[in-house]
C-alpha cells in the first residue's frame, strides 16, 4: 500500500486508523484496531506522516512510531475538529481518524512538541505537585467549613489558619476533636510531600543547564524553569518567541475585519500550568519593580500606570515567555536584558 499520511484516533483499547495515498484517497480504513495490533499495523507501513491528537498516551505512541521510521505530529483536539466532515452530529472514531489525517497535512497547523521519557518523568513531579497543592487547599477549606458550623471562623492566611486551628483543637466537643485532628494529620502529610517535591524540583533545576539559563530571568524560578524545559525542550518546535507565547494563550484574541483591528482578552489556550507559573512570576516581578531603577523595572511600572495592573501582569508574563524561548534557542549566547 502506498500510504503517505495516517490519522490515528487514540483510545485505551480500540483505535481507529485512517490512511490515504498519494492521490489523497483513502487506502487504509480500519475503524477498530485492538491495542495489541496497533504497533504491528504501523510497522507494516512504509515511512509516512502520522497524525494524532494530544491526549493520554500520545507521546508514548509518538516515540514508538518514530522508532519505526515514521514522522509523527501531535495536534490539539480543538484544531482537528473543524476538519471533521460530518461536524458535531456525526462524531465517531472513524470520522475523528479521517479528520486527523486531513488536519496533519495542513501547512499552518500547530503541533505539540513530542516529549522524551526524561521530560515526561520531570513533568510527573510537576503534575503530582499540582495535585498535592489542590488537595491541600481542598482540605484546608473543608476544615474551615466544618469549624464554621461551630461558630469558629479562621483567618485566610495559611499561617494564621494553622495557629487558629491548634488553638481551638482541644476545646472542640465530642467527635469534632478527633475528626479535625485526623484532618490536620493528613494536612501535615500533604505538606511534607509538597516540600519534598519542591526540593526535588530545585535539584533538577541546579543540574540542568537550560533551566539554569532560564532562571537568570526575573520572574522565572526553579519550578517555572524546569516545567518549561520539560514541556518544550529546546523550543525548536516554535519558530519564534511570540509563537510560544501564543501557544501558552498569553496573546489577545483578535476580532479584526475590514482593516479595523480589534483585540480582545487573552486566548488562554495551551498549557494552563505553564501560563499560571509565568503569571505568578510576573506578579512577583512587578511587586519588586517599584524599588528598582533598571530599564525592565521602569518599563513594567510605566506599563502598569498606562494600562492597569492585570494587563501589565499579562504583558510581563508574555514577555518572559518570549525571552524564555530565546534563552532556550541561544543557550550560552543569550544575554539577559539590563
Amino acid at each position: 500500500m502506498a500510504i503517505v499520511t495516517v490519522g490515528i484516533d487514540l483510545a485505551k483499547s480500540v483505535f481507529a486508523v485512517h490512511g490515504v495515498g498519494v492521490s489523497g484517497k483513502p487506502e487504509l480504513v480500519r475503524p477498530e484496531v485492538r491495542r495489541a495490533k496497533l504497533l504491528e499495523l504501523i510497522a507494516s507501513l512504509p515511512p509516512c506522516l502520522i497524525g494524532m491528537e494530544a491526549c493520554s498516551g500520545s507521546h508514548h505512541w509518538a516515540r514508538e512510531f518514530q522508532k519505526l521510521g515514521h514522522t509523527v505530529r501531535i495536534m490539539a483536539p480543538k484544531f482537528v475538529s473543524p476538519y471533521r466532515m460530518s461536524g458535531k452530529h456525526g462524531k465517531n472514531d472513524a470520522a475523528d481518524a479521517a479528520a486527523i489525517c486531513e488536519a496533519v497535512t495542513r501547512p499552518n497547523m500547530r503541533f505539540v512538541p513530542i516529549k522524551t521519557i526524561e521530560q515526561q518523568s520531570h513533568l510527573f513531579i510537576h503534575r503530582a505537585q499540582q495535585g498535592y497543592v489542590v488537595e491541600r487547599t481542598a482540605l484546608i477549606n473543608r476544615i474551615r467549613g466544618l469549624l464554621s458550623e461551630l461558630g469558629i471562623v479562621l483567618p485566610q492566611s495559611q499561617k494564621a489558619f494553622k495557629q487558629g486551628v491548634h488553638a481551638v483543637l482541644e476545646d472542640l466537643p465530642g467527635h469534632c476533636n478527633m475528626v479535625i485532628g485526623d484532618m490536620l494529620s493528613e494536612l501535615s502529610r500533604l505538606e511534607e510531600r509538597i516540600a519534598q517535591n519542591e526540593k526535588t524540583i530545585s535539584q533538577l533545576a541546579r543540574n540542568d543547564e537550560q533551566a539554569k539559563n532560564l532562571m537568570k530571568l526575573r520572574g522565572v524560578g526553579p519550578i517555572t524553569a524546569t516545567a518549561i524545559v520539560a514541556s518544550i525542550g529546546s523550543g525548536h518546535d516554535f519558530e519564534c518567541g511570540r509563537q510560544f507565547s501564543a501557544w501558552l494563550g498569553l496573546v489577545p484574541r483578535q476580532h479584526s475585519s475590514g482593516g479595523k483591528a480589534k483585540l480582545g482578552r487573552i486566548t488562554k489556550a495551551g498549557d494552563s500550568y505553564l501560563r499560571t507559573l509565568l503569571v505568578l512570576g510576573a506578579k512577583s516581578m512587578l511587586m519588586t519593580a517599584a524599588n528598582k531603577e533598571d530599564a525592565v523595572s521602569r518599563w513594567a511600572m510605566q506599563l502598569k500606570e498606562r494600562r492597569g495592573y492585570w494587563k501589565a501582569i499579562v504583558a510581563i508574563a508574555a514577555k518572559n515567555a518570549r525571552m524564555c524561548w530565546a534563552a532556550l534557542q541561544l543557550g550560552e549566547n543569550f544575554k539577559v536584558p539590563a
